[in-house]
């Protein structure tokens, strides 16, 4: 547990093995449809930042398990991911990656798509082409997304026609919103990206 702007929040902390690159963000989908820290996609991500080298921090946002408050409509969502990054840069020092899937990763950037404490992005699945997705800002960072390329909610094309090849655009053949199936090659896919990217030595770790 950790403070929140609307009470404590409930995360699971992974440390990462082997070369530490530093700490990890990633939000879950919505919670007005089931999204926990607990959703698949969410925890193959965290087990891949940790792999890759991050301490990484999954956590519900306000009123979803443990998680003190109530659904905001997505604005004290924002909120709740700036805690955790706070919460994680405590714990774990910089740089940091930040991240989500679906509602999560929306709520992601909007929180954080300009944040200097930031080296990278992982955006699973955003829902471009619905109300929680619609007007995100673009990550500075270096950024992946992936996509399903059956996605109603964040179709391929919509993706990519928003990035306009300013970040790398993964679509995984044969699977839909949810990763259906295809879950070792999302996870294939993140850690390609991470393991591409430039390696520096992270801070001793803050820990209490």
């Amino acid at each position: 547990m950790f403070p929140g702007p609307a009470g404590r929040l409930e995360g699971l902390w992974k440390e990462s093995s082997g070369h530490r690159r530093g700490s990890a963000v990633f939000a879950h989908p919505h919670p007005m449809h089931g999204g926990t820290l607990h959703n698949k996609v969410v925890y193959r991500a965290a087990q891949t930042l940790a792999r890759s080298g991050f301490d990484t921090l999954r956590f519900n946002f306000r009123g979803v398990g443990l998680s003190e408050g109530r659904y905001d409509e997505g604005r004290g969502e924002v909120d709740d991911f700036r805690a955790a990054m706070a919460e994680a840069e405590r714990a774990a020092g910089l740089p940091m990656a930040a991240g989500g899937f679906s509602f999560g990763a929306a709520t992601a950037l909007r929180a954080a798509a300009a944040d200097p404490r930031v080296e990278t992005w992982i955006v699973a699945g955003l829902p471009i082409a619905t109300e929680s997705g619609r007007g995100v800002p673009m990550p500075e960072a270096p950024a992946l997304f992936v996509t399903g390329e059956r996605d109603t909610f964040g179709p391929p094309r919509d993706v990519e026609r928003w990035l306009g090849g300013r970040h790398r655009l993964v679509v995984i053949p044969g699977t839909d919103h949810f990763f259906e199936g295809k879950l070792e090659e999302f996870g294939a896919a993140v850690e390609d990206f991470l393991g591409a990217l430039p390696r520096r030595t992270a801070p001793a770790a803050a820990r209490p």
